[in-house]
């Protein structure tokens, strides 16, 4: 077995604290094995191999069933090789037999948040916090590492949007594939059109009709990165007319809540403030 700080050799003396307690913080996934045992000597190591390649998003714990029955019976082992997956003190998933190693990788994957997960995690949290220039970046790295990730061109989508990246952002949503992203994608549509026109518009706002006026500026206030500011000139429109421009106001509004996120405390807020105009 390869020497690792991911990969340790456990018995019943130390499994409390090197798989139990260990598994309050990170995934242990634990190989229950014997030197008799053939199909061990071909899972173990692709396992060891898996614990590395993951630099630390689990632990590889190895317990030798022959010097350590007690373990094999407290967690119901009756045929070798099994794994058993260990999350908050306990088991929370299982093979028996020797996997392939895309069924492994699977079984791990399930466990364990990949680089790129935990990359757009940290990226969707800097867009709830309304840095989109910071998201971008990460969104761009995750692409780079995997580009047909559709939650990172997603969340890309929306950063450039909100800093006024237009043609960008078009271009994404124009090429954007068939996936789960798609109908969220499709919602931010109206959006970039709407920010394509007043950016390609020339006449001043004090050469237009008040309620234009508000709903352009609503537009302006979008490019410069004031969200909020312009949900509130979007309800004042949508006040005088529920649906100023052919729908095109409220289809901008519920663009921005999607671009917001549903887990941003303004996302709901304003659409309680939408419904009440609107209903």
């Amino acid at each position: 077995m390869m020497a690792s700080d991911f990969i340790v050799e456990v018995n019943e003396a130390d499994f409390e604290y090197q798989v139990i307690a260990y598994s309050k913080n990170i995934p242990v996934v634990v190989d229950f094995w014997a030197e008799w045992c053939r199909p061990c000597k071909v899972l173990g190591p692709l396992l060891e191999q898996l614990a590395l390649e993951a630099e630390g998003s689990f632990r590889l714990a190895k317990v030798n069933v022959d010097e350590n029955p007690n373990l094999a019976i407290r967690y119901s082992v009756r045929s070798i090789p099994t794994v058993k997956a260990f999350q908050d003190g306990g088991v929370v998933s299982e093979l028996v037999g020797l996997q392939p190693e895309p069924r492994l990788r699977d079984f791990i994957q399930n466990l364990a948040p990949s680089q790129s997960s935990l990359a757009l995690e940290k990226a969707f949290s800097l867009l709830d916090m309304e840095q989109p220039q910071s998201a971008e970046k990460v969104f761009r790295n995750v692409l780079d590492q995997s580009p047909q990730s559709t939650a990172a061109m997603l969340g890309l989508t929306k950063s450039l949007l909100m800093q006024g990246q237009i043609e960008e952002g078009r271009y994404l949503l124009d090429n954007f594939p068939a996936s789960k992203e798609y109908s969220a994608a499709e919602l931010l549509r109206p959006l970039a059109d709407a920010l394509e026109k007043e950016r390609d518009e020339n006449r001043e706002l004090d050469e237009v009709e008040p309620i234009e006026a508000s709903y352009r500026n609503a537009l302006r206030l979008i490019t410069h990165g004031n969200i909020p500011a312009a949900l509130d000139g979007l309800l004042e429109v949508l006040r005088q007319d529920k649906r100023y421009r052919e729908g095109e106001a409220r289809q901008v509004f519920l663009a921005l809540l999607e671009l917001l996120g549903a887990s941003n405390p303004l996302t709901r807020q304003y659409r309680n403030e939408l419904a009440s105009v609107l209903f």
